[in-house]
Formats: C-alpha cells, structure tokens, sequence
C-alpha cells in the first residue's frame, strides 16, 4: 500500500493577522487602506487578500449546481452554452443562407432581427428552411406589436415539421419595456399582449417569449450592480404583470429570459452572473411556483459595445475575449460576442468569424464548455458575488418600493440613474481614472481613422406612442476622445508635439514617455528625444522639426532651473508645456507658462484646449 504524505502538515497556516502584520512590514508605513484596499464602483471594499472564514456566514455556498437558489448555476454535468450569432435579415433568402453557412462554422444559435412588415407565413418559412429548430437554438426579434403575429406564425410552422416540442429552443425577444429606456415610447398599451404570447407557445417549454434586455443599460454605461439590480425589477415588473393578468406564475416565470450585458470587469462580472442567478430564485420563489425549476434563471449573455473603441479597434477583441470568459464561467446559457468592428461599421465577414470563433477557442481549446461553476469556492469570487447581490438586491428594493420598474420607467429614473453613470464614467475616462487602452492609455501614435466614423444607433419600429419620455444615453466611453482625434486628423496639418528632454535621465524618460501618451490620444505626432545639454540646443531641433507644441521634461527639482530660459528662448514660437506639477509651478506661472500636464489634469480637456489653441 502506497504511503502518502500530507506534505503541508508540518506546516502552521498563518493566522489572517499573521498576514496583517507581515503586509504592514511590507508597506513600510504607508497606508493599507489607501494602498491595497479597493474601492469598486458598485460601492464596496475589495481586500487584498480572502480566506476560508471568509465564507462561513455565506450559506448559499452550500448548495450544489443545478440546486436552488442556483447560484451554480442550472446544469449538473457540463457548462455547455449556446454560440449565438445575430443576423439583420432585410432578405429572408440571403438571410437564410447566411444562417445555414454560419451553422456549419461552430454555431448552434441564430437570432434573427427584422421589421414588423415581415412577419409573415413566407418569410417563417424562408428564414428557416432546412434548419432543423429542434437541435439549433432559434431566436427572432421583431416589432412588439407583431410578436404575437410571430408567435402564431412560429408555432404552425414548427407544428407542420412535426418537431417534439420539448426539443424545440429559442426566444422571441419581446420586451416593451426597452423602448420605453431606449426610445422614449410609451408602450404600456403592449403589455396586454402577454397572456396571449404565453399562451400561443405553452407547449413549447424551451422556447421563451419574454425578453428582459438588460444588455440596454449595459450599453449606456450602467455600472455592474446597477444592471444586475434594475434587471431583477425588470424582470420582477413583467412577472408581477403576468400574474396579475391571470398567467400561472410556473408558467410566467418559465417564459422569462434575461438577456445581458457583460463588461471588461473580470472577476466582478463572473460574480454578477452568479448573484443574478441565486436572487432571481429568491424572487420567483415569492410567488409559489410549482416547481423550483420555474426559478431558473436563463441568460444569454452579450460582450459590451460601451467600451469598444474606433481607434485601434483590435483591442476590441481582447476586451470582448475577457468578457466572453467572464460570461462562460459565470454559467451562462448563450453569449453573443459583439464583433471588433461594430463602433464605426455594418460587421463584415472576417469581424463575425473571429466573434465565433473567440467562442470556439473557449470551448474546443479551454474546454470551459466542461467545467460547472469553475468560481465555486474561489473565497475571492465567493466574496464578490455574496456583496455585489447585497448592493443589487438594495437597488432592486428602492425600485419595488418607489412602485416598481414600469413607472420609474415611465418618469425617466432608470434613465437617469444609469445616464449619470455614464456621465461620470466620461469625466473619469476624461481624467484618466478610467483606462481606456488604445484611446486615452498607450494610443497607436501612428494610426488614423482611414475614413472609419462612428455608427449612428438604428431606428426601431415606428408607431410606438407618442411620449416625450427620457432616453438612455449611448454614447461609448471613447466617443468624445474620438471626436478630438478625428477633428485633429481633419486639420490641414497634423500638430508636432516635440519632447524637449534635459537633466535627469529617468524623470526626462518617465516623463516623455507619459506627454508622448498624453498628447497622441489627441492624434499629434509625438517625437520623443534621447536628451539634449541645453534648452537652447533643444528648442531649436523642435522648431527645426516643425514641432506646434513643445514639451519640457526634466525633474521637479531641474525644471527651476530649465523651464523659464526654455519658455524665454522659445518665445512664442510653439506652444510651451511643462510635464509635471513642480514646486516651482507659481514661479513658473509668474513667468508667463501657462500648460502643464500630468496625472491630476482632465486629459480630454487639456487637449480639447490645445486644439482651441492651435485653431482646430
């Protein structure tokens, strides 16, 4: 018999403030709140470090997959999702064709978007000709009020395959309550159309008819558990509707599918998923379905547009490539990558394959397809999941008890709950508190836009009502850096940031390094210099090189000594800037030097003044 060792048992596990005061030494009496403890956007402390104890008052860590409150998430066996890809239709053959292609490439889910004027018998039967429905997830979206139309539509069609109806999957993305956020439509008069769509597909147990689109909010900036929050209410608002209007609450709550958002935060986004899941249970619970089954969440996960980038927009795909993992391993049920190209184009054939195959990678190479709840007992995800559903699940009461969803909907505060968010997030991308890589961190110095301009957003179905009601805000994060960007290109002459670099080697090199980021997210041609002996010397090689601004980067201590013969010999001929905030700034100042740049100014301002100056 094999004898094993435990080879740590001679080992004492350090006490958590063991690891306090090892951490404290390690500071050097600096500040561990200020230095290691993270303050998130949804309102709570990161630590730096979790431990078991950590878990021990968190009791849904206790259930198992597929165990309510599902946190787990719903499957037992495998983490298999759907590869989901969308497809505009304006023609019901090429629409078909492409699906049947795109079928043979690795997906198992289509979505199919078109206008209310063509719901009809023809173009069902179009759309899906020599798709089988009943092993491909199918998923159609149309105008709210022809969905019922559809749903008829759908349903003698899949009745004259003959398909079992049990293995028949998909949703029709009805959700009235989106255009009220996204249009300003009143469309309340639509939601008596729910018992009608429920009942038209009730023996078709898989396909879902109710659409929560909390992606919308996502997309207009939302933080994380402000999604997840107003998601919950949202969903809550047509449950609470349905039973209301007599549906069987099993049977409502069955029919809900939650489509969301999934952004570039990580860790937290894989702990939404999860927190999504156990407090929806927690709220289907409430209205005593038949079964636990009914408090399922069922999640078709979609990679962010908020973030995407028109200037350097490969980075797109490694924004979008994180997302998708956030979203697999948070056990979703579809995810939709949003191709690389969508801020400033119709996606083309090569930006829709590399979206599919990012998919593919995951599950044929990561094998993340075989893996239930890879988060489970991660003390660090654990821990973020138990306080983003505490700050989700306050969000969600403060919406119930201000009167639910719908008439907070209706008077614009949702709207302007998530489009101050968006404000804020803007300023912060403006100072740089918020990263934007590419945009206005560590920008492509030699890029231009080649003629790519943002994509304005498209219409929806007219007819919707008439109300003047508040709109979500969709501007992406980089919007008003591309603008700058893109006006700088239009100049009749690109502007030359020249680095006049002097006295100490590695302040001038930080230093440039830092103006050389700084000013070419604005589209200037940065040149950045090894050093010179005198102001002098490097004033003229700036205006030798034609430079329009001139950057001096030197020390705190030197640039007393540099900045004012600099600025004096210059004397007008190019803008002058000082990178650093120095002791000597009032001097300076006195002196007549205006420009400074570094890590406490608003970049998008700065910049947006430089080009004012420069007659941009």
């Amino acid at each position: 018999m094999v004898k094993r060792e435990k080879l740590f048992s001679e080992f004492q596990a350090p006490t958590r403030q063991e690891w306090l005061d090892k951490i404290e030494v390690d500071l050097k009496g600096a500040d561990f709140q200020k230095k290691l403890v993270w303050r998130t956007n949804e309102g709570f402390n990161v630590q730096p470090f979790y431990r078991r104890e950590d878990l021990e008052d968190k009791a849904a860590v206790n259930s198992l997959p597929g165990e309510f409150p599902f946190i787990r998430g719903n499957k037992t066996d495998n983490n298999l999702w759907y590869v989901r890809q969308n497809i505009d239709v304006t023609d019901a053959k090429s629409a078909n064709a492409k699906a049947l292609d795109i079928l043979n490439k690795g997906v198992d889910s289509l979505g199919f978007h078109f206008c209310g004027d063509m719901v009809n018998a023809e173009t069902v039967e179009t759309l899906l000709k020599d798709i089988r429905c009943d092993i491909v997830e199918v998923n159609f979206c149309t105008c709210k009020r022809r969905s019922l139309e559809l749903a008829q539509l759908l349903v003698a069609y899949f009745e004259k395959q003959g398909y079992d109806k049990e293995k028949v999957c998909g949703s029709i993305d009805w959700d009235p309550i989106e255009k009220i956020l996204v249009k300003g439509k009143d469309t309340t008069s639509i939601l008596a159309l729910a018992p009608q769509l429920i009942d038209t597909l009730k023996e078709y147990p898989n396909f879902r008819c109710v659409a929560v689109n909390s992606v919308a909010l996502n997309n207009s900036g939302a933080y994380i558990y402000q999604e997840l929050g107003y998601a919950l209410a949202w969903g809550n608002e047509y449950l609470n509707q349905m039973v209301e209007m007599g549906v069987e609450p099993t049977l409502a709550a069955k029919n809900i599918k939650f489509n969301m958002g999934v952004s570039e935060n990580y860790f937290m986004e894989i702990a939404k998923f999860r927190a999504a899941r156990m407090l929806w249970a927690q709220i289907v619970k409430q209205y005593e379905p038949k079964c636990d089954c009914a408090c399922q969440m069922h999640v078709c996960a979609m990679t962010s547009e908020y973030n995407q980038t028109l200037f350097d927009s490969y980075v797109n795909l490694l924004r979008s490539q994180t997302e998708t993992m956030s979203a697999a391993i948070g056990n979703v049920d579809s995810i939709v990558v949003t191709p690389f190209d969508k801020p400033y184009q119709t996606p083309d054939e090569f930006s829709e394959r590399l979206a599919r195959n990012q998919q593919l990678l995951l599950k044929e190479e990561a094998h993340f397809d075989k893996l239930v709840d890879v988060g489970g007992g991660s003390y660090y995800i654990e821990t973020l999941t138990d306080a983003i559903a505490k700050q989700a699940w306050a969000l969600f009461l403060e919406v119930e008890e201000a009167g639910g969803f719908l008439s907070q909907a209706l008077a614009g505060k949702i709207q302007e709950a998530v489009n101050a968010s968006n404000t804020k997030r803007h300023a912060d991308a403006a100072k740089r508190k918020e990263f934007i890589l590419g945009t206005n961190q560590f920008p492509n110095f030699t890029e231009v836009s080649e003629g790519k301009r943002p994509v304005a957003s498209c219409c929806g179905c007219a007819g919707e009502g008439e109300s003047a009601i508040p709109t979500l805000n969709k501007s992406r994060m980089a919007s008003e850096f591309e603008s700058l960007r893109l006006a700088t290109e239009a100049a009749p002459k690109q502007p030359v940031a020249f680095m006049l670099t002097i006295g100490n080697l590695a302040m001038r090199q930080a230093r440039a390094q830092f103006s050389c980021n700084f000013l070419a997210a604005a589209g200037y041609k940065v040149m950045d210099n090894l050093g010179f002996k005198t102001v002098e010397e490097g004033v003229d090689a700036a205006l030798e090189a034609g430079a329009d601004i001139v950057v001096i980067c030197s020390s705190d201590d030197e640039y007393a000594e540099y900045a004012i013969p600099a600025f004096k010999y210059l004397d007008g001929r190019a803008m002058f800037v000082v990178a650093g905030a120095p002791a000597c700034s009032e001097d300076l100042k006195a002196a007549g030097i205006e420009n400074f740049i570094h890590v406490r100014v608003n970049q998008l301002e700065t910049l947006k003044e430089y080009n004012q100056k420069l007659g941009i």
